[in-house]
């Protein structure tokens, strides 16, 4: 009985907190999104925000190029059986990031809600040290 009221109560467990790594694919992504920051602050972009999450969608990297806001979606395919970078960005995947540029305009972009937006793709095809292909308005909203 003891056992089971030390084990009811938790002073008989030993507690660990264990860090789990990153899957191999999501680690690919983030090296992605680094690269792309990287490279899009080495062509001038100001990156303002990074991988923003909201429940419907998320952002990748919030920049300012100029008198633009701009959102970045950055897209990785290693393996061409499953279609190319661009291919990956579908129509509820707009939907997805348009909503999270709504919500962030919202909440932590005051400052820009009357500046123009643009949405850009940085594209890697095949692997991350491939040189990226930038997507100036890739897409737009339909709002």
């Amino acid at each position: 009985m003891d056992s089971f009221m030390g084990w009811k109560t938790g002073k008989n467990r030993q507690s660990r907190i264990v860090k789990a790594s990153a899957p191999p694919a999501q680690a690919r992504g983030q090296l992605a999104e680094e690269r792309a920051a990287a490279w899009l602050a080495a062509h001038g972009l100001k990156i303002l925000d990074r991988n923003v999450r909201c429940r419907r969608g998320e952002l990748d990297l919030i920049c300012l190029e100029g008198g633009i806001l701009v959102f970045v979606e950055v897209r990785l395919r290693t393996n061409p059986r499953f279609g190319c970078a661009a291919e990956s960005i579908t129509a509820p995947k707009r939907r997805r990031i348009i909503f999270a540029a709504q919500w962030w305009l919202v909440r932590a972009g005051r400052t820009y809600w009357d500046w123009p937006c643009r949405f850009d793709a940085v594209l890697f095809d095949n692997s991350v040290v491939s040189e990226p292909q930038w997507i100036r308005g890739a897409f737009e909203s339909e709002v």
